[in-house]
């Protein structure tokens, strides 16, 4: 690849980085002249003989999947102005919180009023390719009013750079390649994900260990009702773990030197502090699979670090676990079964420290739980590996995508 500089003074119709095999300008065209474009309809839901069908009913979050929730029959397909559309043909989401995502469909199916299928005879992983660049800006421009609606009218006049269907298909295939790292890289994350889990579930629901409730070995601390308002990234002394922040961890044990600051006006006049080994657990959550959801204080603590809003702060005071276990351990299956059972209310769960208490754990002697903690850990290292390496793929296409494409 080589890299084209644009003239200064006269527009000139080229990418920054480009395959050295091809020269001249691309040509700047609205989509109306060189796409055919179709949108779908829906069934009446009243009508039970209309679902259940063979016909896969795609709807606009599923237009990367290879299979649909729903089924149609060609009855429930003849009464309504649903559309079929073929493998390989072009789909964009034009209504709701999925409007402007695209991508080339797997499937064979019916689509309904929220999606627009594209037809034409240029790459068509290219135009997704260039969608994509410039999708950010174009909801930005057409999306006024926030009302979160495209239309085929907006699409079919918006205007794209095209080279010759040589290059188009060369970009396209370095595209799809990078597309199909990526999804195998989150492959590879799904089945650490689930490995991690299953392990977690089956080491540490053991009856033959001792069965120990937290009320004979854990204390519990108040907490602060700081808000997002009064915490900063930049600036203050005291670091402090929001609930909100338990929710997004990607391992069951956190170092504090990643949780935001208190600012310097907003330090409570008590509290306490966390330690190794200390356990935060989130309080409340909009359902019962994220309640009482935990996280260990493990390694160094950096700096003084305390727990806040809608957290429960405990500490092993009798010394029954080595540091890392209780992440697991009350994250597991069988632990949080007990915490559902336990959580009170209807839109929003939550849990109190006297509740915890009355949960239990069991509890191997502690080379066990070394050992444990020694093989969950090496594996949710190589997931943030794996994160990682995710992260720089898209990265790159990002690269691509901002350079190859006008």
């Amino acid at each position: 690849m080589i890299t084209t500089i644009n003239n200064e003074h006269k527009k000139v119709y080229v990418p920054n980085l480009r395959f050295p095999e091809f020269e001249g300008e691309w040509e700047k065209c609205k989509l109306l002249k060189i796409c055919t474009f179709f949108s779908g309809g829906t069934p009446s839901s009243s009508n039970k003989d209309f679902y259940g069908g063979n016909i896969p009913f795609i709807r606009s979050g599923e237009l990367h999947a290879d299979s649909t929730e729903l089924f149609i029959t060609q009855a429930g397909f003849d009464s309504s102005s649903a559309k079929m559309v073929e493998i390989g043909d072009l789909l964009l989401a034009m209504y709701g919180a999925t409007s402007g995502d695209i991508a080339v469909s797997k499937i064979k199916g019916a689509i309904n009023q929220a999606i627009l299928c594209i037809r034409t005879k240029q790459n068509k992983k290219f135009i997704e390719s260039v969608w994509n660049k410039h999708v950010s800006k174009n909801l930005r421009k057409y999306l006024q009013g926030g009302q979160g609606n495209l239309s085929a009218d907006i699409i079919k006049g918006i205007s794209f750079s095209f080279p010759t269907l040589k290059e188009q298909e060369k970009i396209a295939n370095l595209v799809s390649l990078l597309d199909e790292r990526i999804a195998t890289q989150n492959k590879i994350i799904d089945k650490l994900q689930t490995l991690i889990k299953g392990l977690e579930d089956n080491l540490l629901d053991n009856p033959l260990w001792e069965k120990t409730y937290l009320r004979s070995f854990m204390q519990f601390f108040s907490t602060n009702s700081l808000s997002w308002e009064q915490l900063s990234y930049e600036e203050g002394e005291i670091r402090n773990l929001h609930y909100g922040l338990i929710h997004g961890f990607q391992t069951r044990s956190i170092n504090s030197v990643s949780l935001p600051m208190i600012k310097n006006e907003a330090i409570p006049k008590q509290y306490t502090l966390c330690q190794v080994g200390d356990v935060a657990f989130a309080d409340a959550s909009e359902d019962t699979g994220e309640i009482a959801k935990s996280v260990e204080f493990v390694d160094t603590i950096e700096g003084d670090t305390i727990c806040g809003l809608h957290t429960i702060h405990g500490r092993d005071i009798k010394n029954r676990t080595v540091v890392g276990f209780k992440g697991f351990a009350f994250n597991s299956r069988y632990f949080h079964n007990q915490i559902k059972r336990l959580a009170q209310g209807t839109k929003v769960f939550s849990i109190t420290a006297n509740n915890l208490s009355s949960c239990y754990v069991y509890l191997p002697d502690f080379d066990t739980q070394k050992a444990i903690v020694k093989l969950l850990k090496a594996y949710e290292e190589k997931l943030l590996v794996s994160k990682r390496l995710l992260e720089q793929y898209e990265k790159q296409k990002q690269y691509l995508l901002r350079q190859m494409f006008i």
